[in-house]
């Protein structure tokens, strides 16, 4: 059971920057971007193309990086000189990147089980370092020797790429550029009236978007071992799911914050996944349906709760009114007024 968390908690690591590019066209950009759904596949693609025809597996990964950023810039394009709605935009290249993807891959799966990946890589190096003895002997000596991952190496590296792509796209969004895409998410209108340039602007926050997305597939891909063509199928949900579940659970009163809690999130959403599988009636199959609900749950309670507490605050303050009495000065006025 803690070794299947711990699979999770790797899982949602790497997640997160798939999530941190769904955040910044959702809610910074306010734009639904289905784009998603492909450049996730795409990233995952190219990545395992490459590296199987022998690159290296970080060039590999950049370039996936690169092209994601391309569909995305090709998303906006369509929304803002095609005057395509966004929705529909989103969904077309979703729709393009499909038959993109089987034209990159030349078949709907590539494997990558006897091929050097990034992960493979990481595990060589890290067994070298000699740090995986010394926390497995730290968890042995309070009886938990039992319950530790194969290795804390993806941990550790996953949590420091995280966090550094966490840091760049805090600092991007508050350059003058990050401004004016979270401007023009917030008022196309008046930002336009500053004369920005708006339909830029968001064919480059859509790029800077799939381009996480792209590297999270990349990444993924080389973690499981392989590329499929269907592995983005519901990917713009998950998504959706760590960044309201992270919003709900730790706030959004700073871009840092919030960004923070789209990770948080994106880790707490595969181990609620992952313990959901575990129930003896749900198996792999049912993993979207599991999706779906986690996503109808986290939308309905935060507006239930907030629900609650207008009425409770309604109650409060009929009963102060109350209290006050019918002349609104309270019960020691109305007494002196009566003596």
């Amino acid at each position: 059971m803690i070794t299947a968390l711990f699979g999770s908690v790797e899982l949602g690591i790497i997640y997160a920057i798939m999530a941190l590019g769904v955040y910044l066209s959702f809610r910074v950009l306010d734009f639904p971007d289905l784009t998603v759904d492909g450049s996730f596949v795409t990233g995952a693609a190219v990545a395992a193309t490459m590296i199987v025809n022998g690159a290296n597996p970080i060039t590999a990964t950049i370039v996936a990086m690169v092209v994601g950023f391309l569909a995305g810039c090709i998303t906006g394009a369509l929304h803002t000189f095609g005057k395509i709605n966004a929705l529909l935009s989103g969904i077309l290249m979703m729709i393009a990147l499909y038959s993109i993807n089987l034209r990159i891959m030349g078949r709907s799966n590539v494997p990558m089980m006897n091929t050097d990946t990034f992960f493979t890589n990481l595990r060589a190096w890290w067994n070298g370092t000699g740090i995986d003895p010394f926390i497995n002997n730290i968890f042995a000596s309070i009886g938990l020797g039992n319950f530790v991952p194969r290795t804390w190496g993806i941990i550790f590296v996953m949590i420091l790429v995280t966090l550094l792509i966490k840091l760049l796209l805090d600092l991007f969004l508050k350059t003058e550029i990050g401004l004016a895409i979270r401007a023009t998410g917030d008022n196309k209108r008046m930002i336009r009236s500053f004369s920005a340039n708006t339909n830029g602007l968001v064919i480059l926050g859509l790029g800077v978007s799939n381009a996480m997305v792209a590297f999270s597939g990349a990444l993924i891909a080389q973690h499981g071992g392989f590329a499929d063509v269907g592995m983005g199928i519901g990917m713009i949900i998950i998504g959706l799911a760590s960044v309201i579940i992270g919003e709900a659970l730790f706030g959004t009163k700073t871009i840092a914050r919030t960004t923070l809690a789209v990770i948080g999130g994106a880790i707490i959403y595969r181990i609620v996944v992952t313990l959901a599988l575990r129930v003896e009636f749900l198996d792999t199959g049912d993993m979207k349906v599991i999706t779906a609900s986690i996503v109808i749950i986290a939308l309905i309670t935060p507006k239930l709760m907030d629900g609650y507490k207008e009425k409770k605050r309604k109650r409060q303050k009929m009963l102060k009114l109350q209290s006050l009495g019918p002349n609104g000065k309270g019960e020691h006025n109305a007494t002196f007024n009566s003596d």
